[in-house]
């Protein structure tokens, strides 16, 4: 199943599913009112849900299957907000090893683009290993914990953060936590799924840059208002066959600049979860993001967002996620 967040002009935050091959939206809690079912906590909100565990997600399922009329809504007429609009927990992974040499490098020319000897100084920090693979990311996946109070959703108009003139996106796959668990074996990683989202971690470039020379990792660079946007939905895992062979594409102003797969991971989610879990509870609903794809944000390409530029992150099986980021100021 694909499920959502939704509000329509009178209500805010309702659990849906699409349906009509994505046409239409299902307002879960109005068709239990409507075939008389229990009016089930589950039912209140995507966390609740996910907390509920497989026998809700089973009587979902059933919800879907009658799909009462009453309780069905056109795509058109209601917004989608991101499905997890406040995750408990949100962890972001650098999984792939061609974005983190491609970004490196891209880097790396940046700032010896700025010095008196473009072509020494880039030999100097590549000599240096500024910005180099470390080898401990060889050795374990690593992360850095996101703002889960900076979540948004599709279609919403990001402003960027004053401090910052470099603007960029990064085209991700997200799994969602769904059942608690520690110290997890890598093998029953997937039975600890609950689905997958799009994730854009929008990137305030030259604040990261400026930042990451401190030993703590990012900070300003990635938290500010709406700068982890998720969605258009969670797709269930069990109609995700192998989220290891994903068509990943990113546009920006409809010029694709993305085209890659997700079976360029290094680490895979199963890694993740094994590591995070060590003396670690996860619980439902945390998030785990694997990290931008190869190719998929300005910064490999040297080439950032312009003021009111639209960013699409489409990801096979899932959708598209669009948003429009703006500078501050911008109508």
């Amino acid at each position: 199943m694909k499920l959502v967040t939704f509000s329509g002009q009178n209500d805010e935050g309702r659990l849906g599913a699409c349906i009509a091959d994505g046409g239409a939206v299902l307002d879960l809690k109005l068709a239990a009112r409507v075939l008389g079912r229990e009016a089930r906590r589950s039912l209140e909100s995507m966390q609740a849900l996910i907390e509920g565990g497989e026998k809700e997600l089973e009587r979902v399922r059933a919800l879907v299957e009658a799909a009462p009329d009453e309780a069905i809504r056109d795509l058109a007429g209601v917004r989608l907000l991101a499905p997890l609009p406040r995750p408990p927990q949100m962890r972001d992974f650098i999984c792939f090893e061609q974005h983190l040499k491609q970004a490196g490098e891209a880097a790396i020319q940046m700032r010896a683009a700025a010095s008196d000897d473009p072509e020494a100084t880039a030999a100097a920090l590549r000599e240096a290993g500024w910005l180099g693979v470390p080898d401990v990311w060889y050795e374990q996946p690593l992360y850095y914990k996101c703002n889960r109070f900076s979540v948004c959703g599709p279609e919403v108009t990001v402003t960027w953060p004053a401090y910052s003139t470099v603007m960029d996106f990064e085209l991700e796959l997200a799994c969602v936590i769904g059942k608690q668990g520690r110290d997890i074996a890598r093998a029953d990683a997937p039975a600890h799924i609950f689905g997958y989202t799009i994730f854009n971690d929008l990137s305030a470039r030259d604040a990261q840059m400026r930042e990451m020379r401190g030993p703590l990792g990012p900070a300003k660079g990635k938290d500010f208002d709406n700068a982890n946007v998720l969605g258009p939905c969670i797709v269930t895992a069990d109609e995700i066959a192998d989220p290891y062979n994903l068509t990943m594409i990113a546009r920006i102003d409809g010029e694709q600049w993305c085209k890659a797969n997700s079976g360029s991971i290094h680490w895979k989610f199963d890694d993740m979860i094994a590591h995070v879990s060590q003396a670690e509870t996860l619980h439902p609903g945390e998030v785990l993001g694997s990290g931008t794809v190869g190719g998929g944000c300005g910064l490999e390409h040297q080439r950032f967002l312009e003021d009111g530029a639209v960013v699409e992150l489409e990801i096979e099986g899932i959708g598209v996620l669009r948003n429009r980021v703006i500078r501050g100021g911008s109508d």
